[in-house]
């Protein structure tokens, strides 16, 4: 059994989809540099405990919190009717959803879907956040071949978190601030860049270091490619347990 005599479904994307995804990028910046112009880049959290939250442990639950920041910045931008982003719909996705948050903007007789994964960095800790699991193999992989426009955008949002003496309450206002923002978007991060672990099921696509990115033009196709060609790299995945993903997920014909 060899993986060059499979018979493959090849996804071939519409030929928007790179401009698609630049404009998209592009405006979840803009929105987000918004909120930071606004002043409403700070997440206050009140706690009685004397020193405030521990600091070294903060990435511990900075994700689940800057992510719910996130959903409600695009959120003030949808309820203004006929926005300048032409963002259409948002929705907040399950725990154990493929991204964190959905967009929808308005195209010209269509509309571009956005899955946004939102990962969080921490400037104080150097190591916090830096290498990110982003979603199983099998289940980006049938994501593609389902969908050949479909859209996995990496949100990156950089954090430092100080407290301070609240003297109104007497208690400690730990301040959450977000400070740097990147947006990606998964099909075009360089293969230097996407890293395979085999643990956990068909295994974890993770980002080696969200910090610095680099990125290449490539297609749906190609992009299938690169993901099974770093499943069958691994030592402990072989063409059999490829194949029986393949056939589970209709990858191949």
């Amino acid at each position: 059994m060899k993986y060059e005599d499979m018979v493959f479904k090849k996804p071939v994307e519409s030929k928007s989809y790179e401009s698609d995804s630049k404009n998209v990028l592009a405006i979840i910046k803009d929105i987000l540099q918004e909120g930071i112009k606004d002043d409403d880049n700070k997440i206050v959290i009140n706690t009685n405990l004397k020193y405030g939250l521990p600091l070294e442990n903060i990435n511990k639950i900075a994700g689940p919190i800057i992510e719910a920041w996130c959903h409600e910045v695009f959120s003030r931008i949808y309820d203004i009717k006929d926005n300048k982003y032409q963002l259409i719909n948002i929705e907040a996705q399950p725990r154990l959803g493929i991204a964190d948050i959905v967009l929808q903007f308005k195209k010209t007789n269509s509309h571009i879907t956005a899955n946004v994964d939102v990962k969080t960095t921490s400037e104080d800790i150097k190591s916090s956040g830096k290498g990110p699991n982003i979603t199983s193999f099998s289940r980006i992989r049938t994501a593609y071949v389902e969908d050949p426009d479909f859209m996995f955008i990496i949100l990156s949002i950089t954090h430092k978190v100080y407290s301070q003496k609240n003297y109104n309450t007497n208690l400690i206002d730990s301040v959450m601030e977000i400070v740097d923002y990147n947006a990606y978007d998964l099909k075009f991060i360089s293969d230097k860049d996407i890293s395979y672990n085999p643990a956990l099921g068909s295994g974890q696509l993770q980002i080696k270091d969200i910090n610095y990115i680099s990125l290449t033009k490539r297609t749906t196709w190609e992009f299938c490619q690169l993901l099974d060609n770093k499943y069958l790299k691994s030592s402990k995945k072989r063409i059999t347990d490829w194949y029986k993903e393949a056939k589970k997920n209709k990858w191949i014909k």
